[in-house]
């Protein structure tokens, strides 16, 4: 089994998330017989949270970089970050550290292939669903992707900011985002949804949206898995 590195705090409950399930379902294929070692770097989220908005690339590949190392340095085989959005600087974080990150984008196009997805819809921050880092996986195998309008944009951005990534999950905001979704099933065909930010699952899920979803922590964890596994 090799341990597993992981940066977090980007937020604290997609990090309690990778954690919990990553033990557990380890526990359950060995039969009881195994758990993973695991070590967490946890990031300021704030500090990497203003990066991002503020546009200061390089300062977050420092930051992160430097987490990834310190995870190589405590002999960590398999390292990922926690948070869609921080991937943005994937490709920087890799070239810094030379170390290959497990991918969140990567892992959700496999599945999306596997699936035979020709059309998918993308929820997230404001950077997943504006920028390329989600999407040019999937664009590369011939899926298209479509994100919501800008005013649903700014609407998810915002519950994500103030309630998800706090832990708070309402059931108002669960009308609002599925109103989104078939939104898009209507003016784009798309056939799912992904939950491009880790904190989503925490409010949709296949048996309460209204499309199927592909939950990014649930593929990027089975991924990690199998990678650790191996």
């Amino acid at each position: 089994m090799k341990k597993i590195g992981l940066v977090g705090g980007t937020g604290p409950e997609s990090t309690l998330m990778y954690y919990k399930e990553l033990n557990s379902r380890i526990d359950l294929l060995t039969g009881g017989k195994e758990m993973p070692e695991i070590a967490v770097e946890s990031v300021n989220f704030r500090k990497a949270w203003d990066c991002v908005s503020d546009g200061k690339y390089g300062e977050l590949t420092s930051y992160l970089s430097e987490k990834v190392n310190l995870l190589k340095r405590s002999g960590c085989e398999i390292i990922a970050l926690t948070a869609g959005t921080m991937h943005i600087v994937f490709d920087e974080i890799e070239k810094n550290t030379n170390v290959s990150l497990v991918s969140i984008p990567k892992a959700v196009c496999d599945e999306a292939v596997r699936r035979k997805y020709k059309k998918v819809g993308l929820l997230g921050t404001v950077f997943t669903m504006e920028q390329d880092y989600m999407k040019k996986d999937l664009r590369s195998a011939g899926i298209d992707v479509f994100v919501p309008c800008k005013e649903d944009r700014e609407l998810i951005a915002k519950r994500i900011l103030e309630e998800l990534e706090l832990g708070i999950v309402n059931n108002s905001t669960l009308q609002e985002f599925n109103a989104i979704i078939d939104r898009m099933r209507i003016q784009y065909g798309i056939e799912s949804v992904i939950l491009g930010c880790t904190e989503l699952p925490l409010l949709l899920n296949n048996k309460n949206a209204v499309l199927p979803c592909m939950d990014s922590v649930d593929i990027h964890i089975r991924e990690l898995i199998k990678h650790a596994m191996m």
